[in-house]
């Protein structure tokens, strides 16, 4: 990835198709905190500054090391802003994200 990674969200909670809350690690200087929560409003709004997010999971024993998968995007439908993993979305969706 060419932009740097502000943070990597861990697990996801929805309701009725929309996201709710994430777990997230975020980005502290050169290292990243412990697993924040974040509710939707507050991830949109940190997207709409340019932050950059993205899917993934902390490697077992190894401090701030991740496995990363897919970008974090805001994809708009119909006068509709979605949280996915992919442009061409009707819903909130992150794959190959848990749930918690």
């Amino acid at each position: 990835m060419a932009k740097k990674i502000d943070g990597v969200i861990e697990a996801v909670r929805y309701k009725n198709g929309q996201i709710t809350l994430v777990r997230a690690y975020e980005r502290r200087g050169a290292t990243f905190s412990d697993h924040v929560l974040l509710d939707r409003k507050t991830l949109l709004e940190r997207l709409h500054k340019g932050e950059q997010y993205v899917t993934g999971s902390r490697k077992d024993l190894l401090a701030s090391t991740f496995t990363f998968g897919k970008p974090v995007v805001l994809a708009k439908e119909n006068n509709r802003e979605f949280l996915a993993t992919r442009e061409n979305t009707a819903c909130d969706e992150l794959e190959d994200v848990p749930v918690f």
